[in-house]
């Protein structure tokens, strides 16, 4: 176990709605947890070799536990139905120190767009702002009233009468109406969304299509997009340090063929969403193929994600 992890008690394991449930995380050792800030996320061990990022769902104030709720996914990769199925009440897990990269930022007003279990951090946005007085508005968006979690929490809360909840399955008048939502603020409002790919997308181009500057769109996925790799070609890796250079073959990634010779990239996601891999490029061009960075940054060429993105150069020297 490294420095940056220690271990959590599974104390309390709640259905929250159909295929989700609720995870109430506390220190071994009864000790405080470290603090967080909403929109924060952890890395959690599910098994070996099988580590996943959940948000903390909730309220930052409080010390002794973390939240955490987990959509149970037709198509995961192992880990939603690993704790779906075989995770309970008295587990011990090891996790990671909160870490944010989807933080609040101070505006006049909030937009929050939740999707499905994209709730879990706008749900910590929302009590942190409606804490701290600020003002906001909260819509989140499900298939169904049954899928839909933390209904009562947010019906008991005090912002309840912020929150816009809209169901595919209702009727018409019900249903979000995205340009209204985002035709109703003003120009300082900034926009805060998570969910599903194809909905953060509807979001955040709809708000660039409104006028919205890339400053005031803010989101996190939760998975990549499947990538059309048929285009992919070998490319070469340099590394600064060692002046040492490996062919990355067309169907492999950066990490994976830097693994096999001894050089280890810390990585959780493999997808380019959490950032964890991100290294500093030196020379080249690289073909990013994450949803962390964003236009600008990737603009830079200055650094990439090695687990997904690949090179437009046919070399790239790496800060490594």
């Amino acid at each position: 176990m490294t420095s940056n992890e220690f271990s959590v008690r599974v104390t309390k394991r709640v259905k929250e709605a159909e295929d989700v449930v609720s995870l109430e995380l506390t220190n071994v050792d009864s000790a405080p947890l470290p603090a967080f800030s909403a929109g924060s996320h952890i890395d959690v061990q599910i098994a070996d070799g099988l580590t996943r990022q959940y948000s903390l769902c909730n309220d930052p104030s409080e010390e002794h536990r973390y939240l955490i709720a987990i959509l149970r996914d037709p198509v995961s990769r192992g880990g939603s139905i690993k704790i779906h199925d075989d995770i309970r009440e008295g587990d011990i897990l090891k996790i990671s120190r909160p870490k944010n990269h989807f933080a609040l930022g101070h505006a006049s007003h909030s937009l929050l767009f939740a999707g499905g279990i994209g709730v879990t951090p706008i749900l910590c946005m929302a009590e942190r702002l409606a804490t701290t007085g600020a003002s906001f508005d909260m819509h989140y968006c499900g298939r169904s009233i049954e899928r839909t979690a933390f209904r009562d929490r947010i019906a008991g809360s005090t912002f309840s009468d912020k929150v816009h909840f809209h169901f595919d399955d209702g009727a018409a008048e019900q249903k979000l109406d995205l340009p209204k939502a985002l035709g109703a603020v003003g120009p300082d409002t900034h926009l805060y969304v998570c969910g599903p790919t194809g909905f953060i997308d509807f979001v955040v181009n709809s708000a660039k299509d409104a006028g919205w500057s890339g400053d005031r769109i803010h989101f996190e996925y939760f998975g990549a997009a499947a990538q059309d790799a048929s285009s992919n070609t070998s490319f070469d890796v340099k590394i600064a340090s060692s002046g040492m250079t490996f062919t990355i073959p067309a169907d492999r990634t950066v990490t994976a063929v830097l693994a096999e010779n001894g050089i280890e990239i810390d990585m959780v996601c493999e997808q380019g969403v959490c950032g964890t891999c991100i290294t500093r490029v030196l020379d080249g061009i690289p073909d990013h193929r994450d949803q962390f960075f964003s236009d600008e940054e990737k603009a830079a060429n200055d650094q990439f994600t090695p687990c997904c993105s690949r090179s437009k150069s046919k070399c790239l020297v790496l800060d490594l």
